[in-house]
């Protein structure tokens, strides 16, 4: 065999519009005896397995480095060096310990959820059966080369991409690759067009593509990610992963916290410096403010609520693989939503009947009427579908239907067969599109005939029968029209069986018995999941490689069309520039008859609108567009690997109503997260405030750094991870997206941020002024337990924008009123426990001192109340 001519791929044409003797001669195969075992063994060696190459997961360290990347965190650690320049050991030890713990906590997050995608590949490595050495193997498909002869036979999955050289009866099941629903069948003659698409290549199959009928021998023409299934694959690496909203907005707002922190620190040195202060202590009031100013706990809290949120996900049947991704479902705007498999239960069923002169919907069918019972005995009859081992029907979607409607109405194929055993058969083929299959009926014979309403009807009746013909093929038209798949069902009667072969004389004269209506049916929950997206602000929109008759009829099912919306199909947007298809996406709610390129496309034109995208799906031709999303949402079921490993979020359950639980959980997520950074910086701006101002009133600097770093440890790490645990708030889900661009600071945010801080500065200044003018000792202690008080009434009072903390209700988040007594149990401890004392110098206060602490922290929270109470009352708005 020569090498060289199996190598050469690169001048070859499309293999579907070669000849199966062309094919051989360019791959040097054998058709009759296949490769021999050295010479598969030398092409496997130098083309490499046939597999999807995939990018090397993160190692440990990889993933370490990569939780000390945040700019936050990289503050800190200069913060924690300055510290240590300045001689205070234990708070540059302090800070690190926090930089160190939040490493740890974001590690083992990310190593979770690399675990989670090791084990939702749980399908086994496929086999392929080869002809090698004149005799048939079954080999992994990995080490299938070009040139191999494969067979497939029903149930088989296609090792590659295949030439196919024979193909009787074959059907394959493409809709992962191309989007179709049903099978198509396949024929090995050469094809002229050769710019047809993947589903038109008839004499093709194609990795990825499972057979479920017939069998077939093809030539291995392409393997790896050389097949269509690699060029998608590949399409979809060289896509990089669009950065979340979350991780835009927290991006930001490190930078203007850089800036801001830079400021403050350099203007308090440089004024102090003015006013003779000693170099030193100026240097240790900037560490003050920077450690101040820093919200260390903000990369560990975020990351905690993430995690959580993905564990509440995860029971609700929703996997996220990448956790900043689940706040990026709260932002979604626009769905586009693979039709099969997603929101289609992706199996054909009877759903109609036009039977004894009218349509019957498939439950009204009643086997107790003559006419209806021998209409249900052809559907069964003329079948080639069978009962499996577990009694399910095996075979041929659309056969398998047939088979199932007549069981259901105790006309089980099996039965029927007993008293009209098959005795010919002339088998469906492309060109009649009918099949006919002869049965005995006592002493005489009966032939049943299914196929197409255009081929079928015209050999019903004689001549008088032409006006009842075009009254049939347009009833069998509106069925279609209402997304029906429809077949035509006719008999005729032999006193004997025909000696003939020849179709023509076979089929003909034949009496008609009925049409059946067949759909791939709209999932129970999704028409109500559609409803609530709608409630909620959000556009559902399909695309499919579908029909565009059967996909406006799904989603007018699923009411998802209103008047003026459009459907465009795949040959009308490839005519379309980028600017005028993104100002069609406003109008059209259902994409058909599209390819891989064109979803991307459709995803592209959508974000230039400035929406968030989510893209749902199962298939490998959705993967580029799932990846290219701002979230990929893929089918874990049914769902191939391709779609699984480019999504940020896979459905368990293949349940389409589970995104919109998962979009309140996002929205309930970024809601704490939001609420948790508004808190975080109240709480760091009234201590800056408080360090900031003290020497423009003649007083001295308030707190110590490792006092500060105590206030943000105790009051930012722990209620702010109880927040997490916050209630979804009551109008969740009946509001709008938040706009793209919105910043975290918006809605008011900003203005409490500044206001809150302003006031909780202002009491502590208050505490220390009046300890000093009382002549109280330990009135550091004061300021330092005022501040740390104000910030529990904060989180309290933080728990919603609107709601009063008495109508949620103290208990309504356990979690966090714990967190708020420990919190306090801790400030206590640090004032009266001698090893605390010591620690973090300070001094036990009488009774009297902290009951007036107590009162001095009470006017903000009452402050914060009486914002939302203007709030619920239209005054403010948020």
């Amino acid at each position: 065999m020569d090498d060289r001519t199996a190598s050469s791929k690169d001048d070859a044409p499309p293999w579907h519009t070669l000849g199966a003797a062309d094919v051989a001669a360019r791959l040097g195969a054998d058709l009759d005896n296949g490769l021999t075992a050295e010479e598969a063994a030398r092409r496997l060696a130098r083309d490499g397995p046939n597999e999807i190459r995939e990018k090397a997961a993160r190692g440990l360290l990889a993933m370490l480095a990569d939780q000390f990347k945040d700019f936050t965190i990289l503050v800190l650690i200069a913060a924690a060096g300055v510290a240590g320049l300045a001689g205070e050991v234990s708070d540059m030890l302090v800070i690190l310990a926090i930089v160190v713990l939040n490493a740890i906590i974001g590690l083992v997050q990310d190593y979770r959820a690399e675990r989670a995608i090791v084990e939702l590949k749980r399908l086994a490595a496929l086999k392929a059966v080869v002809l090698r050495d004149g005799r048939l193997h079954t080999i992994p498909a990995a080490e299938a080369v070009r040139g191999d002869i494969a067979l497939l036979e029903a149930g088989a999955a296609a090792p590659a991409d295949l030439r196919l050289i024979e193909a009787p009866g074959l059907k394959m099941a493409e809709a992962a690759l191309t989007g179709e629903s049903t099978p198509v069948l396949k024929q090995p003659r050469a094809l002229a067009d050769a710019a047809l698409a993947l589903g038109d290549r008839v004499n093709m199959a194609f990795k990825g593509s499972t057979a479920t009928y017939g069998h077939g021998r093809g030539v291995v023409v392409a393997t790896g990610m050389a097949t269509e299934l690699g060029r998608i694959a590949a399409l979809m690496q060289a896509i990089p992963p669009a950065p979340t909203p979350l991780q835009r907005r927290l991006s930001h707002f490190g930078r203007r916290l850089a800036l801001a922190l830079l400021a403050i620190c350099a203007l308090v040195f440089a004024l102090g410096l003015l006013r003779g202060a000693p170099p030193l202590l100026m240097l240790m009031t900037a560490v003050s403010l920077a450690v101040a100013a820093i919200p260390e706990a903000l990369p560990a809290v975020v990351t905690v609520m993430l995690a959580l949120g993905a564990q509440a996900m995860a029971r609700r049947n929703a996997l996220a693989r990448r956790l900043p991704a689940i706040e990026t479902l709260g932002s979604v705007s626009f769905i586009g939503a693979d039709k099969t498999g997603t929101l289609t239960l992706n199996q054909m069923r009877v759903v109609e009947a036009f039977v004894a002169g009218r349509r019957l919907a498939a439950a009204a069918l009643d086997a107790g009427d003559e006419t209806i019972r021998r209409f249900i005995d052809a559907l069964a009859l003329c079948n080639d579908a069978a009962a499996g081992e577990a009694g399910e029907g095996v075979g041929d979607p659309m056969e398998v239907a047939l088979w199932r409607i007549a069981a259901e109405k105790g006309r089980a194929k099996e039965r029927l067969e007993k008293d009209a055993p098959r005795i010919k058969e002339l088998p469906f083929d492309s060109d009649r599109k009918r099949m006919t299959t002869f049965h005995r009926d006592g002493d005489r014979f009966v032939a049943f005939t299914k196929g197409a309403p255009e081929t079928l009807v015209p050999l019903c009746g004689d001549d008088d029968f032409a006006p009842e013909r075009a009254r049939l093929l347009a009833i069998a038209e509106d069925m279609a029209a209402d997304g029906l798949r429809v077949l035509a069902v006719a008999a005729r009667a032999w006193d004997a069986l025909p000696a003939t072969a020849d179709p023509a004389a076979l089929e003909c004269g034949l009496t008609f018995l009925g049409f059946v209506g067949l759909q791939d049916p709209p999932r129970p929950e999704a028409k109500a999941a559609a409803a609530q997206c709608r409630a909620a602000g959000i556009t559902t929109v399909m695309i499919t490689g579908d029909h565009p008759v059967t996909a406006r009829a799904i989603a007018a099912a699923l009411g998802m069309l209103a008047p003026g919306d459009e459907v465009m199909t795949g040959p009308e947007l490839r005519l379309l520039s980028d600017a005028e298809l993104a100002a069609r996406m406003e109008r059209t709610r259902i994409f058909a008859r599209v390819d891989p390129e064109q979803k991307l496309r459709i995803v592209e034109a959508v974000q230039a609108r400035g929406a968030f995208v989510a893209m749902t799906g199962d298939g490998v031709n959705d993967a580029p567009a799932l990846l290219r999303a701002d979230i990929g949402v893929a089918m874990g079921k049914s769902g191939t690997d391709v779609a699984r490993e480019a999504s940020a979020l896979v459905l368990l359950d293949d349940n389409f109503a589970t995104i919109v639980a998962a979009i309140a959980e996002g929205r309930r997520i970024y809601d704490n997260i939001r609420k948790f950074i508004s808190y975080i910086l109240t709480c760091n701006a009234g201590e800056i405030w408080t360090i900031l101002l003290a020497p423009f009133f003649g007083l001295p600097i308030p707190l110590l750094p490792i006092q500060i770093l105590w206030i943000n440890l105790v009051t930012d790490g722990l209620p702010g991870m109880a927040l997490a645990a916050e209630p979804a708030e009551r109008d969740i889900m009946r509001r709008p997206p938040r706009p793209a661009d919105e910043s975290i600071f918006a809605r008011g945010t900003a203005w409490r941020i500044l206001w809150g801080g302003v006031a909780m500065g202002a009491m502590a200044l208050i505490t220390q002024a009046g300890a000093l003018r009382l002549g109280v000792d330990h009135w550091q202690t004061m300021v330092f337990t005022v501040l740390t008080l104000s910030q529990m009434g904060n989180v309290l009072a933080i728990r919603s924008e609107r709601d009063s903390l008495f109508r949620q209700g103290l208990f309504s988040n356990p979690p966090l009123l714990g967190a708020v007594v420990l919190t306090i149990f801790l400030q206590l401890a640090a004032i009266y426990a001698p090893t605390l004392n010591a620690l973090f110098h300070t001094s036990p206060l009488t009774a009297r001192e902290l009951a007036a602490c107590v009162a001095l922290s009470t006017p903000t929270f009452m402050m914060f109340e009486i914002e939302k109470w203007l709030a619920r009352r239209g005054v403010i708005s948020r």
